[in-house]
């Protein structure tokens, strides 16, 4: 059983993300930065029920596809990690690295082009911010995601075992960065040289724009710095999370959610 774990790149990923959600939801609950949250299991049931619901999509309409561009681009020896000549290791971690890059403009993307934003909304319109929220995403926009990385895997030469190495580090961290940990700062402090930390991302869900528009960064914390897009708070509790004048319940139920990018009544959509 634990050979089948380690072995498998899908099973990894799964069972890291169901082991980070469970030890987080936990420490949420003894040690939350932001208190008061009465209504943890419901909010969390929804984030999750969408996040399955995503993962049924993904799985039923796009992993053949990425499996038929990503060999197709091996068997031609087409996209950039194919031109390279390195041991198998060093390829891995470069695809790692240059598929986080990817991830990071596509992130931005979403804040910038207005039609992305309808459906990223949905994610950034939790006030509630807790572990679950990193798994609370539009189906549209993990549709639309899912497509642009059709293209873009042929290109960077990323293979699947490689994508799905990719995911399995990716998702316990952004369930890290989204949960409702305190954190002592220094721990804090010394992480995010590295990769993305709740501290950081809490600004990321900031209701207040400028820092909306900041810390884009999926695994490496180092794209913000280098893209001059790197913000923080020094005390995360007077951060307003969410988005501005949305507070009605019904955007927090998942038919809400769903219907967010499509409803003109809506208040609190930004222009872009």
């Amino acid at each position: 059983m634990f050979a089948l774990v380690f072995d498998d790149p899908s099973t990894l990923k799964t069972a890291g993300a169901a082991l980070a959600l469970a030890i987080l939801w936990l420490v949420e609950g003894v040690l939350p930065m932001f208190e008061g949250r009465s209504a943890r299991a419901g909010h969390g049931a929804r984030n999750l029920a969408l996040g399955a619901g995503n993962a049924a999509v993904v799985a039923v309409i796009f992993a053949a596809a990425t499996l038929f561009v990503t060999e197709s681009a091996r068997e031609r020896g087409f996209g950039l990690l194919h031109l390279l000549d390195v041991p198998a290791a060093v390829r891995l971690a470069a695809a790692v690295v240059i598929f986080d890059a990817w991830q990071y403009l596509w992130h931005r993307l979403n804040h910038r082009v207005r039609f992305l934003w309808r459906f990223h909304q949905v994610h950034h319109s939790d006030a509630e911010l807790d572990a679950t929220s990193g798994l609370r995403f539009h189906t549209g926009e993990i549709v639309l995601s899912s497509i642009a990385r059709l293209a873009v895997l042929p290109i960077l030469g990323v293979t699947v075992a490689e994508l799905l190495v990719y995911e399995a580090i990716l998702l316990p961290i952004i369930l890290f960065h989204h949960g409702n940990v305190r954190l002592p700062g220094r721990v804090d402090r010394r992480l995010r040289l590295l990769i993305v930390t709740p501290w950081m991302h809490w600004v990321h869900h900031s209701d207040h724009q400028p820092e909306t528009d900041s810390n884009y960064s999926s695994i490496f914390s180092f794209w913000d710095r280098a893209f001059g897009s790197f913000r923080l708070r020094s005390e995360p509790r007077e951060i307003r999370l969410g988005l501005e004048n949305v507070g009605r319940a019904e955007w927090g139920t998942l038919r809400g959610m769903l219907s967010m990018p499509f409803r003109r009544d809506r208040r609190g959509q930004r222009e872009r």
